[in-house]
């Protein structure tokens, strides 16, 4: 039975985001001559994506606080691709994402179609860039979201943030936003840094497959206060780290 819905689902991922992506692709050159209905477009269509790809993997949402309104920067601890999925029904963003992200089958073409922005963490070279590319979308009235832990985790607490990318935020003088996500697999399941945190040496493709098999999971994510300001690139990440950690709570399973 576990098989028969993994295969199930994914086929009904591919018909989802290939149907998405028959919709988006043809109409950003129908409305290239408005450059704000074609970022309006690009949001929502990718939101929409994101609900169905939700309810499709057995999703289920749970949140707290006010999530922000565009333009906005929000940081938030980074646990697996589902991250992206889970915040995604919750804003209207774009993502700062890693840069092998853009050469997977499907997802990486959407993920390219939706102006994500892709960084190369091992290339300092290419920070300059991508610090153009976030201000240029803060400028045009988009939500920017990333994951300053520089890499997803077991779910155990929250890594060090590195600072680099807090540079353009702290220059443009804007407040970053917090989140906090959690995810709890059921209790016949293996506990959530297995089964639903993607980290270490799990591989993508093996790991969605035995996610897929889950009748369902839970999702929490904690939106927080702005913080303000800071002096320095590091301290504005220590004192996000801190707004991250105050809605943070360890991966778990739950009964039922």
């Amino acid at each position: 039975m576990k098989h028969l819905r993994a295969i199930l689902r994914l086929l009904g991922l591919a018909t989802w985001t290939l149907g998405v992506l028959a919709i988006l692709f043809p109409s950003r050159f129908i409305l290239m001559a408005w450059q704000g209905a074609v970022l309006k477009l690009k949001v929502l269509s990718f939101r929409a994506w994101a609900r169905g790809t939700a309810l499709i993997c057995g999703m289920r949402i749970t949140r707290e606080g006010i999530a922000p309104h565009p333009p906005f920067v929000l940081v938030s601890n980074h646990l697996s691709y589902m991250d992206i999925v889970l915040l995604s029904t919750q804003l209207d963003a774009f993502f700062v994402s890693k840069a092998e992200v853009a050469h997977w089958p499907v997802i990486g073409f959407l993920a390219r179609q939706v102006n994500t922005i892709f960084v190369d963490r091992t290339n300092h070279a290419d920070i300059p860039q991508v610090l153009e590319l976030i201000e240029g979308a803060l400028h045009d009235g988009a939500g920017i979201v990333f994951f300053p832990e520089g890499t997803s985790s077991d779910g155990s607490n929250v890594l060090r943030f590195k600072s680099s990318l807090f540079d353009v935020p702290l220059r443009l003088g804007y407040p970053v936003h917090a989140a906090a996500l959690r995810y709890e697999a059921h209790e016949d399941w293996p506990p959530a840094s297995q089964s639903i945190c993607w980290w270490g040496d799990m591989t993508f493709a093996d790991h969605l497959y035995r996610l897929l098999q889950m009748p369902s999971f839970h999702a929490h994510v904690v939106f927080g206060e702005g913080v303000e300001n800071r002096e320095s690139r590091r301290e504005f990440a220590n004192a996000l780290h801190l707004a991250v950690k105050k809605g943070f709570a360890p991966a778990q399973r739950v009964g039922g």
